[in-house]
């Protein structure tokens, strides 16, 4: 069988929504090439990501890589991918030189060109995540090693946002918390909850593949029994009080939510958010003083932003 490899030759801000839009449409795995993996230090101590090549990456900008079947659907599915990447200009993502390209690629040749991308890595002191496929050995007893099959869908959980959020996660889990999982795409937020030691997760995302596909990595690192998973839009007739809330998705759509955050959480519950382009940093930081958090900590990671608010 073959297969149409569609590159979109966009910005960092546009990675997310576009590769949404890119499982939306049936993709099956999604490839980011990024310069600035080439040029950046990963600071030792995490170990090394990806053995990379510099003739893959444009001088600047991101590559947005998906393969589609080669079928007599495939120019509409294309028009539909043009069209709905272009609507992203209504919430004021810079889409950079949107320039979309179609190559054939032969099935056997895509169903291992893609896994070269991805190995182990060390994503915070305690954490690894790893492909299905790779065989891989805890250094420490202290090690959490987190089991995901990017091509499900959203990734490997290596990108900025996702590295961010795990970090966060990973400071202020203390064990037995209950968290809820907005917008939870792999569900690699809500395993990395569970291995830290909440006991109870709620994952919401509105797209069912995310449901589903977050359903299926739950059981494979084993902590099914501790996540619950519905299809939901945001917060949207969620009530309950929560200790911990975090969300990796865009500014502007954060920022929609934020007073149900705050009306689920506890009194002194943490809301973690994620997603956030350096350009919108000012606009989530001001919404969430404005509904009365406290800004415990910024902390960023190439032109990303994290937030660890506190509900007073």
């Amino acid at each position: 069988m073959k297969w149409s490899e569609i590159c979109i030759h966009t910005t960092n801000e546009a990675i997310e929504p576009i590769s949404n839009i890119l499982h939306e449409t049936g993709a099956s795995g999604v490839v980011i090439e990024d310069p600035m993996d080439l040029v950046i230090e990963k600071e030792d101590k995490f170990g090394e990501i990806y053995a990379l090549d510099e003739n893959d990456y444009p001088e600047e900008g991101v590559y947005i890589k998906a393969y589609l079947p080669f079928n007599s659907f495939l120019g509409e599915t294309v028009e539909e991918i043009k069209q709905a990447i272009n609507n992203l200009l209504t919430f004021d993502i810079d889409l950079g030189p949107n320039q979309v390209t179609l190559s054939e690629v032969n099935e056997e040749d895509w169903a291992t060109a893609w896994k070269k991308y991805y190995k182990p890595v060390r994503i915070s002191n305690k954490i690894t995540i790893t492909p299905t496929w790779e065989d891989y050995t805890p250094k420490s007893n202290e090690e959490i090693v987190i089991e995901l099959d990017p091509g499900m869908a959203f990734g490997t959980g290596t990108h900025p946002t996702t590295v961010l959020s795990i970090q966060a996660l990973e400071k202020v889990i203390k064990g037995n918390e209950t968290v809820i999982d907005v917008g939870c795409g792999s569900g690699v937020l809500s395993i990395t909850s569970a291995l830290l030691g909440a006991d109870e997760i709620y994952a919401y995302d509105l797209d069912e593949i995310a449901v589903k596909s977050t359903q299926e990595n739950a059981k494979v690192n084993k902590v099914n029994h501790l996540i619950k998973t519905k299809q939901n839009n945001l917060l949207s007739h969620v009530d309950m009080k929560v200790d911990i809330i975090v969300s990796n998705i865009l500014a502007e759509i954060i920022v929609r939510f934020i007073d149900d955050a705050w009306d689920n959480l506890k009194d002194g519950g943490y809301f973690i958010t994620s997603g956030i382009i350096q350009t919108k940093k000012l606009l989530v930081l001001e919404k969430l003083e404005q509904q009365g958090f406290e800004i415990l900590e910024i902390n960023e990671l190439e032109d990303w932003v994290s937030v660890i608010a506190k509900k007073k």
